[in-house]
């Protein structure tokens, strides 16, 4: 097995960007992606829904500037209350 941590993820910057985001199925994904990226580019595509269909998934693709940006922006979508996960 390897040991991701040891490695350094290595891309060019400025590139293309996914985050997948869970959300539970009451919210809209327009309102939080207003919220935590205001008027920044980007792309949102729905993906699945949960069997018991308490949540969604959708893609987010953008651009990311820098480590920095990306990182960043992982977390500001973690920390939002009506996001469950972001992979």
């Amino acid at each position: 097995m390897i040991d991701l941590s040891r490695h350094t993820l290595e891309l060019d910057y400025p590139c293309s960007w996914e985050y997948k985001i869970v959300i539970r199925h009451e919210q809209t994904i327009d309102d939080i992606i207003k919220e935590v990226l205001n008027e920044r580019e980007h792309n949102i595509k729905p993906s699945k829904q949960s069997s018991g269909g308490k949540f969604k998934s959708y893609t987010l693709e953008m651009l990311v500037h820098n480590e920095d940006d990306r990182t960043e922006l992982y977390k500001i979508l973690m920390d939002h209350e009506h996001i469950k996960m972001v992979v």
